[in-house]
């Protein structure tokens, strides 16, 4: 695995805001075995900035160390070494637990309480005031896109998946807090879920809030997030936002009618043609100097984009290198 190939951890609209998340060479190894003497690194040597108000995506395979490093960040386990800071206060201190928000990939609910009482519960345990609640709760609900009435009398059993998910959003943010964690959030929904779940993740971002989730959905990440990670085998391969990642695109999708075959391939090594006679490829070369040949050839030219890698392209790229 090699290491770090771009970083990019500055914002440019926010360069002197301290962090939310700070990481310095964070890692975290498991001893097992009959006499725990064999030793398992989930995470190596993790540095990572993330800034107040940004939306972080954290991606990886099965394994690669993700929820590792959302459980340190937490608290709810500690590191090996390195050491890191959440919202200006050393990882695991309890004084911060009141402004961060949680939702577990697969999160607990007690399934016979209606999704107001869990509410209730929750806001009981942050301390919050009979008063707030009364004002607070019917807010979150509206922003979830829960019904007052279901969520008064319908039990968290017969809730769907899409509807959990929105009430473990809605716990995870009834103390208003400042920094708010997702493992996983559109895991098992379908579209319409995912749909959904983004809805609700932009406008908690409207809001200010600052958001790091994990997920393997690259195509969601891409929609919401303003910086992304990549864990792979238990190391971050690279950070930063899509577009210094994916590089700013040099070459063009052209697709068009006519002209000589033969010509044509010279241009566009990858060329291909559809059964309506038409073709398509990505262009080498310059694009003016093509366009003056395809003139030549009283060929006619359709359409033309710049091309980029996707998300998913450089992921796996990542991965495997």
């Amino acid at each position: 695995m090699k290491s770090v190939v771009k970083t990019t951890n500055s914002l440019p609209s926010i360069p002197d805001t301290p962090p939310a998340i700070l990481t310095s060479d964070l890692r975290k190894v498991y001893r097992t075995g009959f006499f725990m003497n064999q030793k398992i690194v989930s995470l190596k040597n993790c540095s990572l900035k993330v800034y107040p108000g940004e939306t972080f995506g954290l991606l990886g395979q099965n394994g690669a160390g993700k929820t590792t490093l959302l459980k340190l960040l937490l608290g709810i386990i500690s590191s090996t070494s390195g050491r890191g800071l959440l919202l200006g206060k050393p990882l695991g201190n309890r004084s911060v637990k009141q402004r961060i928000g949680y939702l577990p990939e697969n999160p607990y609910l007690y399934e016979y309480l209606t999704g107001w009482e869990f509410l209730k519960f929750t806001a009981e345990l942050f301390q919050i005031s009979q008063k707030i609640q009364k004002q607070r709760i019917p807010e979150i609900l509206n922003l979830v896109g829960l019904s007052q009435v279901e969520a008064r009398n319908k039990q968290m059993r017969r809730y769907s998946k899409g509807m959990l998910q929105r009430i473990g959003i809605a716990q995870a943010i009834i103390n208003d807090p400042e920094l708010v964690f997702l493992d996983e959030p559109m895991s098992g929904l379908d579209p319409l879920g995912r749909y959904q779940m983004r809805e609700i993740i932009l406008q908690l971002k409207a809001t200010g809030k600052t958001i790091f989730f994990n997920s393997h959905v690259l195509s969601e990440v891409e929609q919401i997030c303003d910086r992304i990670g990549i864990l792979a085998k238990g190391e971050l391969v690279c950070s930063g936002s899509i577009q210094s990642l994916l590089g700013t695109p040099t070459k063009y999708q052209v697709s068009g009618k006519g002209g000589d075959t033969e010509v044509l391939r010279k241009w566009i090594p990858t060329l291909a043609y559809q059964t309506d006679g038409s073709w398509y490829g990505e262009l080498e070369g310059d694009h003016y100097d093509f366009i003056a040949s395809l003139r030549l050839m009283e060929g006619m030219l359709i359409g033309m984009k710049l091309s980029q890698p996707t998300l998913e392209d450089f992921f796996v790229k990542q991965i495997r290198d």
